[in-house]
């Protein structure tokens, strides 16, 4: 074999050996040496796969006439091998090879620029660890190796320069599931990449041979990428493809590329790659991440909820920080000048641990942390000693001797003289405080449960702490990995306060989103001639994008908190929509560290945790985008259109609106965008309407349900009156602000299953949400006329919203849930709409049913069945009572009281009016009461 063949199964090896089996080198090269023909095979069979001959262009007759020769030969041979490690090793090299779908080897380089890329079809791997990428680009050079992650075609990621040569696919897999749930809220899916550097030189030529890398594996990704142009993919030649046409990639700036993006963008133009500068985010010409502080800013709106709801506002009164990081870094540097009513006592870098027990509440260390932040390659070395309080100071993280003052013996309850750096560290974790700012890089906190080479972060075994240990009241993720998602789960089992990193820190990846969507709108203006100067309209919008994306920021968070509340109520239905999750393949609870239903149902309050609930928001997003892009007829309608305008800045949705709808991603804007609001809104068990209609058509009934709702948010006006309700920030309580949230979506549930229920298809045009806009307008005419208690119940709120208006549409909405089975009624029976309320409001009270409504409406379930008793239990006495108004209508009465009072009802209404009272007088919490109650109901209504 020639050298370059040599290098191809050496490049195989070393891919093998990122999979992270237990498998050694020696064992590798055992395998390979041992069965010569067997290597040389491999090879073979590899070059008659990807070899770009014209006649083998047609990969059927490829298949055919070359591969299945080769691959049955290769079999043939594998059979003979006698020892099973070696034979386990080259089948899986053999499924390696044939799980390639292209390779850049043929292009042969010279020498000076040689390297060999490869692309993989992750759910083509037999041996390969969960959570399976669909694709992977791995790089392999003498200097360095890389690797590219993707979770699906349209992905999104940074590229890092990892230190960790023995295992950085294992790093790169846990960022890139990380970045596929905090991708749920933007439109491609997640993606990572990394490289490291094999020769180590001095600290300058180490820098070179880490940018010659990157370069490497930005052309290794390019050498494997379609590229677009005219409306069409154009595919790549000399090269063989066995997937489909690929002209998506995008990469972004991570640890160790913060001043790369150029650099790629310069490579892409080599290429003459169709997304130019859009290609990689945050370069010159693009948005600045450190500069706008954005992923800083977007983690501080998760963090501000926490505190809120410990009833502080800490922007205006003082809050104690220990953070991870110095002030030169993008997310801690920005985090801790986010307020000045921070009162740092202590951070701890990769170099130093800074110490300050008792900081001044003035502006001089606000000041000071300022200075740090904007003195280029600063560490907390810059410090200014005469601004620290006493018994504090910096040391380096090294020392083996550092002293216990009495101060920090007394803050940290310790009796020690002096500690090693790290054991300080971990004392440190593990101290009393309000906030823990995560902002630097590494896994400092696992469960109990875990071990620590489970956690996959060697540097920081030693410094290592476990949840349980925790005495934060609050934690923020500013920075990736900073927990185990276990960590996440025991700490918040025990009070604490934290989301996940995918949430926190969201802001970054969303603002690179918008800028390569922004970038992709306006190239294709101004090669149409429309703009003249893209980059200065481009800049014009940082503000306005920069909203767009803490908005996100804002809306998970209380999407979190809602769920808390929800899953406190009913449990039962969120474990019913893991277990959907899991069926659909959106949720893998081993991979996500997701609790099986016994391990919940043994908790005390049986509820889920914040972190698992954030897991679920991200796994909801992901299906339900997926399954509105699959039935797309719905992105069709003119609303959704404005769904796609809300994504960007004013700038543009004014003066080009009509060319917005030929963005490339225009229906995946609008999927993203319609599944958030929902969800956010919502929560995830807006997925169980489709559990509850008992359909074979899932996918259909999503649609209806998806169409259903937004149809009524525009008929209520949701998005006003949410606006109102956010407006009371730091104003009422946290938890009497939710429940106003609540009440809107209680109501808009309630629409959407009944709408399933009765398969009526609600469509959001013009016509549908004038007509029942009508409805609306005359219930609260009717409601605010015939309830006196209406207007006290809103003079009391209006004491917590400030509004009396709102405070009456919020009363309103609480009663709403019959609306829109009245609005039918009235059209079936062509009723005036009042009409048909009064009868319906003197059929429930006539048959004695509004206390029982009202106490199923809260009657909790333990499981889905108890759950689906209850739904159908409901649902017959709203159809009977139904039923009553159409016979009294049908019948020419003029109430239910006269139906009732027909001879023929009488009898009938004695037999109910037995078992109705025997109810009443207990209300029990058994279901099977309610059951005879609606067999009653049937009954006593039943035509003769």
């Amino acid at each position: 074999m020639d050298w370059q063949a040599i290098d191809l199964l050496r490049a195989y090896r070393n891919y093998y050996l990122q999979l992270g089996h237990h498998c050694t080198k020696a064992s590798l090269h055992h395998a390979l040496i041992n069965n010569p023909q067997i290597s040389h095979s491999l090879f073979s069979y590899f070059e008659a796969r990807f070899r770009p001959n014209p006649v083998w262009r047609d990969l059927m007759l490829r298949e055919e006439q070359t591969l299945m020769p080769l691959r049955l030969q290769l079999l043939e041979r594998m059979s003979s091998v006698s020892d099973i490690n070696d034979d386990r090793i080259l089948r899986t090299l053999f499924n390696l090879i044939d799980a390639t779908v292209r390779s850049n080897f043929h292009l042969r380089r010279t020498q000076e620029d040689y390297f060999i890329a490869f692309k993989i079809n992750g759910l083509g791997v037999i041996e390969m660890p969960a959570p399976k990428p669909q694709n992977e680009i791995y790089v392999h050079a003498v200097d360095m190796e890389g690797i590219h992650l993707r979770g699906g075609k349209v992905s999104r990621g940074g590229i890092r320069w990892s230190d960790r040569p023995d295992d950085f696919r294992t790093e790169i897999l846990g960022l890139m599931q990380t970045q596929i749930s905090k991708n749920a809220l933007i439109i491609p899916t997640g993606a990572k990449g990394g490289f490291v550097v094999k020769k180590n030189g001095s600290a300058s030529d180490f820098k070179e041979a880490g940018k010659r890398a990157y370069i490497r594996l930005i052309r290794g990704l390019l050498d494997l990428t379609d590229n677009y142009g005219d409306g069409n993919v154009m595919k790549l030649e000399n090269r063989v493809a066995y997937d489909d046409p690929d002209p998506y990639l995008v990469v972004a700036a991570d640890k160790g590329t913060a001043q790369f993006s150029d650099i790629a963008n310069g490579v892409a133009a080599e290429y003459q790659f169709w997304l130019d500068d859009a290609f990689a985010s945050g370069g010159s010409h693009g948005y600045d991440h450190k500069a706008l502080g954005i992923t800083a800013r977007g983690a501080w709106e998760c963090i501000k909820r926490h505190f809120r709801e410990l009833g502080k506002d800490i922007q205006t009164q003082p809050f104690t920080v220990i953070g991870i990081g110095s002030m030169d870094g993008d997310v801690f540097g920005n985090g801790m000048l986010l307020s000045r009513c921070i009162r740092l006592r202590a951070a701890f870098s990769g170099q130093h641990i800074f110490i300050d027990p008792e900081p001044a509440d003035n502006n001089t260390a606000f000041n000071e942390r300022q200075r740090l932040f904007e003195l280029p390659g600063s560490s907390w070395n810059d410090y200014d000693r005469s601004l620290i309080s006493a018994g504090g100071g910096v040391y380096l993280r090294s020392d083996k001797d550092i002293p216990m003052s009495v101060e920090l013996k007394k803050w940290l309850g310790v009796r020690y003289k002096s500690l090693d750096g790290e054991s300080l560290i971990r004392y440190l974790l593990t101290a009393e405080i309000d906030l823990l700012w995560l902002g630097g890089i590494g896994t400092y906190v696992k469960a109990s449960t875990e071990k620590h080479e489970e956690v996959g972060d060697r540097n920081n075994d030693n410094v290592r702490v476990d949840a349980a240990d925790l005495a934060a009241r609050v934690v923020g993720e500013g920075a990736n990995l900073g927990f185990t998602q276990k960590a996440r789960i025991e700490y918040a089992l025990r009070g604490g306060r934290i989301n996940t990193d995918a949430v926190d820190n969201s802001a970054g990846v969303d603002t690179s989103d918008h800028e390569v969507n922004l970038k992709i709108l306006l190239m294709g203006l101004q090669k149409k001639a429309i703009i003249t100067d893209y980059q200065a309209l481009f800049t014009d919008m940082t503000v306005a994008v920069c909203s767009l994306v803490l908005a996100n920021n804002t809306a998970q968070s209380l999407c979190l908190s809602l769920e808390q509340l929800r899953c406190k109520e009913s449990p039962a239905q969120f474990l019913q929509v893991a277990e959907r999750l899991e069926a659909v393949g959106f949720l893998d609870k081993t991979v996500e560290s997701f609790p099986q239903n016994k391990d919940i149902l043994s908790r005390p309050g049986q509820t889920l945790t914040r972190p698992e609930l954030a897991v679920l928001m991200a796994a909801s997003k992901m299906y339900l985008t997926e399954q509105i892009q699959q039935q797309a007829a719905i992105l069709q309608e003119a609303c959704c259109h404005s769904y796609l305008l809300s994504y960007f800045p004013e700038q543009i949705t004014t003066p080009y609106k009509d060319q917005l709808i030929g963005h490339p991603l225009a229906e995946e804007i609008k999927a993203t965008l319609v599944s958030n609001k929902i969800i956010n809104q919502a929560g995830c068990r807006f997925l169980n309407l489709v559990i509850d209609n008992d359909s074979d058509n899932d996918a259909q009934n999503i649609l209806d349900a998806v169409s259903c709702y937004l149809t009524f948010d525009r008929i209520l006006e949701g998005s006003a009156l949410r606006n109102q309700i956010y407006a009371l920030d730091n104003q009422i309580v946290a938890e009497q602000q939710y429940h106003k949230l609540m009440q809107i979506e209680k109501a808009l549930l309630h629409f959407c299953r009944w709408a399933l229920l009765h398969g009526k298809k609600i469509v959001p045009d013009t016509l549908t949400i004038q007509r029942y806009s009508c409805y609306l307008n005359d219930y609260f005419s009717y409601f605010l006329e015939h309830n006196q208690w209406v207007e006290s119940k809103a003079s009391l709120d209006a004491q917590d919203v400030t509004s009396v208006e709102l405070a009456k549409k919020l009363a309103v909405i609480s009663s709403l849930n019959d609306f829109p089975l009245i609005v039918s009624l009235s059209e079936e029976t062509t009723q005036n709409f009042t009409n048909s309320l009064i009868l319906f409001d003197e059929a429930t009270n006539y048959l004695g049913l509004k206390t029982i409504i009202e106490f199923l409406e809260k009657m909790p379930t333990h499981d889905r069945w108890e759950q689906k008793v209850l739904f159908d239990v409901q649902q017959a006495i709203k159809q009977a009572i139904s039923l009553a108004v159409k016979n009294t209508v049908s019948a020419k009465l003029s109430s239910c009281a006269d139906y009732f009072s027909l001879p023929l009802q009488k009898q009938k209404l004695r037999r109910y009016q037995y078992i109705h009272q025997e109810i009443s007088n207990t209300l029990p919490v058994s279901l099977l009461p309610y059951v005879a109650l609606t067999k009653a109901l049937d009954k006593l209504l039943e035509q003769t």
